[in-house]
């Protein structure tokens, strides 16, 4: 049996190609056929395996001996899940406030977990702080050109399966990652014509703020429940991609998002959390339909891509939990 350095040497990857699922019962809401592109059924649960498997795949090309990663959740797991079949050392560190269960699978995957702060930015400083004192290889969650490589193989995937381009694509931002990743998959493959709704939740709206202002802004907070949208400042080159692309920024609040997930349950059978239900808000809420009626897209849209990033932040109580917080019986 090879090594898996030598597997990944010869160009294997950890992600794998996903389903692309035509949805009847988003396609009623839409009034146009609806395509879900499911990374929900990645290996670690999220579209994060496929640019943090690449980053993580030339760390350990470069001789890396230890990978170390702060995420909300969703990041981390890939990492951990990397750093597992690569057979190198990880430690995770997270906000005081991560979920048990995200913790213990963490910790099934091999990996130390330090709980540190009470956001992102604070755990992640404590993740620069170990690279630099100890020598290992800090895994960013989103801000790095290697892991918006990775997210560019989901469009390829998008071009192989629908031949022609589809009228929209929908995604979820939350550092910017997916959709810097997304937006060189549209130029790599000629569909940079395709607009993009780039969807968040109030108060994880670092995306938008940045939009709006013309510059990067840091939110003073994560106030959304969608907590693995929660960096409280995008990434430059999210921001950057809306000079090169059509790209329409729109914020959902929270009850959308949170109503999205129990409908999309109910009508997929598959459960997503919060920061995937903004995404999935874009047709749930009406929105598609009112950017079409304001002409900032296509009356007559071919078919919308929806992005199901998935996400592992999320179970039957906690669901429970987050309608009753929202004030949703």
């Amino acid at each position: 049996m090879e090594s898996p350095l030598a597997e990944c040497a010869k160009g294997g990857h950890f992600h794998v190609v996903t389903p692309l699922l035509e949805s009847w019962a988003l396609s009623q809401v839409a009034g146009t056929t609806v395509f879900l592109k499911c990374e929900n059924v990645q290996p670690a649960g999220s579209f994060k395996i496929r640019g943090i498997g690449h980053f993580c795949q030339e760390a350990a090309k470069k001789g890396c001996r230890h990978l170390v990663c702060s995420s909300g959740g969703n990041a981390g797991l890939a990492a951990a899940y990397c750093a597992r079949k690569l057979g190198i050392p990880a430690t995770i560190v997270l906000p005081e406030g991560a979920s048990q269960p995200v913790v213990k699978r963490l910790q099934g995957e091999g990996a130390e977990v330090q709980l540190v702060g009470m956001v992102w930015d604070e755990a992640n400083l404590r993740a620069q702080e170990l690279a630099r004192r100890d020598g290992w290889v800090n895994v960013p969650p989103f801000d790095h050109p290697l892991i918006w490589d990775g997210h560019v193989s989901l469009v390829r995937e998008l071009k192989a399966a629908l031949g022609s381009p589809p009228g929209a694509l929908v995604l979820a931002v939350g550092g910017g990652g997916l959709l810097a990743g997304v937006s060189a998959g549209l130029a790599e493959v000629g569909w940079q014509h395709v607009p993009i709704v780039a969807m968040e939740t109030r108060g994880a709206h670092c995306f938008n703020a940045a939009v709006e202002a013309g510059r990067l802004v840091t939110l003073p907070s994560i106030t959304s429940v969608a907590k693995c949208l929660g960096a409280k400042t995008v990434a430059a080159r999210a921001l950057a991609c809306t000079q090169e692309l059509r790209i329409l920024s729109e914020v959902v609040e929270d009850s959308e998002a949170v109503t999205a997930v129990q409908r999309f349950l109910d009508d997929e059978r598959m459960l997503v959390e919060p920061a995937c239900g903004a995404a999935l808000a874009a047709i749930y809420s009406g929105l598609l339909g009112k950017l079409q009626a304001a002409g900032r897209l296509s009356p007559t849209l071919a078919s919308v891509v929806v992005i199901v990033c998935g996400g592992n932040s999320i179970d039957s109580r906690e669901l429970q939990e987050l309608k009753a917080q929202l004030g949703q019986s």
